[in-house]
């Protein structure tokens, strides 16, 4: 690393620490030659590959305005589209790529919306796969109900153990007289 103060081509980290939820790191460093020292910020990369060819940085607001427009009039919450935002850059840094094809942010996506929101993800299901009739939205629909989300699941667990009869029995009290 170039010291900004005196171009010496070589510095000394004396601290690095994990910052914006382990994404990037920042290290203080210290120049050999003037002494001086100064702080740096380092972040991996990733690319999204366009349709087009072109590539552009990933950008969690592009996540979030598409993911918005398929919430709106639905009970979620910003904080949840956040979350969801991050999970889909956590998942697709995780493949150990620099360079994304849109087409598998978008299958990112499509997971935890469907956790989040059953019609959100139908909303969106429906224009990231280009629905053109009845019979797409039919059969994504029957997907649904055949594969409940692990929310769902979660929730129709709770309520059949509820619904389920209490292992007591209901004797009558008996007496000694």
């Amino acid at each position: 690393m170039i010291c900004p103060f005196c171009t010496h081509d070589d510095s000394r980290v004396v601290d690095s620490r994990p910052v914006e939820d382990g994404t990037q790191i920042r290290r203080r460093r210290e120049c050999p030659q003037c002494g001086e020292r100064f702080s740096t910020q380092e972040v991996a990369l990733l690319n999204i590959i366009k349709r087009s060819g072109a590539t552009e940085p990933f950008a969690r607001e592009k996540v979030l305005v598409g993911v918005r427009k398929a919430c709106q009039g639905r009970p979620v919450g910003d904080d949840d589209l956040v979350l969801l935002a991050q999970r889909v850059e956590e998942t697709l840094r995780r493949t150990g790529k620099a360079e994304i094809e849109a087409q598998e942010v978008g299958l990112a996506i499509l997971a935890p919306l469907r956790e989040l929101d059953e019609v959100a993800y139908l909303r969106y299901a429906s224009v990231y796969r280009n629905f053109t009739s009845l019979e797409d939205f039919e059969g994504e629909i029957a997907l649904l109900r055949a594969v409940p989300s692990s929310a769902n699941s979660h929730a129709n667990e709770v309520n059949e153990k509820s619904d389920a009869p209490s292992s007591r029995t209901n004797q009558p009290a008996t007496s000694n007289r």
